[in-house]
């Protein structure tokens, strides 16, 4: 019987318990391709799963990774056959079905894009499922109708890994990009990224007024709570702001006054179970606008026995960037 690594999360009755572990394939989950999975990445979400900070993992054991690239291996899918190169984001898989955090993985062939011909699968992980969602998050702000001569925008959690790419996404747009961080050592990291900018996230933190000062056109947001209920307190009439994230929590301590007094549009961002069309754009565009130097700059290292050190660093926001994961 074949067996492959894989970090794997268990429940008992003392709690979870996550190791690097062998895992058998007969106990991959169903599904129409096989692929070997060749690099991952760390996000927030993976962190989440492999602490137990928030209750992500929804069945038992679960194979974590919500992000894989490699080589299909075996395919019942028309789309798919062997050699092909491909890219895994989200559908559940790290929380309900076994994830990426492994040498192989099997799963639906509707749920994978072809890796683009100028990315590596290294290169895509570096983006990953957080590069993947601030492009959404910028596609989104482009169709709201968000130029840069609307005005600057805003990137919280400029140092975490949607927040790097964001950056850098809308810098090379043009855009005057100011970056909120808790991390100010990071100042000199994120106007390497095109940050014009760098703000104390402590700006954003206390409890939001109705309506402040009009700061900013739009911006994107992966912090929530009290941190959006100020971003939108600070947009000026008819921006936007793109939320995708929690890292603050998941409430939202504003009022209606920006919504109904500026036109301040609120535009959620879901990365899970976005539409396949909208993935591959979002890929195209991450192919030909993301400064692979940049990319490179923003990227770190790691082996799949690091993966549970590195989901208790991103917890504690203690990890710059993005950090792809080498499965070999």
């Amino acid at each position: 019987m074949s067996t492959f690594k894989a970090i794997v999360i268990t429940k008992g009755e003392s709690g979870l318990s996550v190791a690097l572990s062998d895992f058998s394939d007969s106990d991959l989950m169903e599904g129409d391709v096989t692929f070997a999975v060749e690099w991952s990445t760390v996000n927030y979400k993976d962190g989440l799963a492999v602490t137990g900070k928030a209750p992500v993992v929804r069945r038992f054991p679960m194979i974590a990774g919500i992000d894989g690239a490699g080589t299909v291996e075996a395919s019942s899918h028309p789309a798919w056959k062997p050699g092909d190169r491909v890219i895994l984001n989200g559908w559940g898989c790290g929380e309900t079905h076994l994830g990426t955090y492994a040498a192989r993985a099997r799963v639906k062939g509707d749920w994978l894009v072809p890796l683009p011909a100028g990315l590596t699968a290294r290169d895509a992980m570096a983006v990953g499922t957080a590069g993947y969602t601030a492009m959404l998050a910028v596609m989104a702000l482009e169709r709201h109708g968000l130029t840069p001569q609307r005005g600057p925008v805003v990137v919280t959690g400029a140092a975490g890994g949607v927040g790097s790419v964001a950056v850098t996404l809308l810098a090379q747009r043009g855009f005057t990009v100011i970056a909120s961080t808790g991390r100010p050592q990071e100042a000199d990291y994120l106007k390497e990224l095109g940050a014009a900018e760098v703000i104390d996230r402590r700006e954003l933190a206390a409890a939001a007024r109705p309506l402040a000062k009009e700061r900013w056109a739009g911006g994107v947001d992966s912090v929530g709570s009290a941190t959006l209920a100020n971003l939108l307190s600070m947009t000026r009439y008819g921006g936007a702001i793109a939320a995708c994230g929690l890292a603050a929590g998941m409430d939202l301590p504003a009022s209606v006054a920006p919504f109904i007094l500026r036109g301040v549009s609120l535009l959620g961002i879901d990365s899970v179970m976005c539409p396949l069309a909208v993935r591959k754009e979002a890929w195209k565009r991450l192919e030909t606008d993301l400064d692979r130097r940049k990319l490179a700059k923003m990227t770190s290292e790691i082996g799949l026995a690091d993966v549970i050190g590195a989901g208790q660093r991103i917890v504690d926001g203690q990890v710059r960037g993005r950090l792809v994961v080498s499965i070999a």
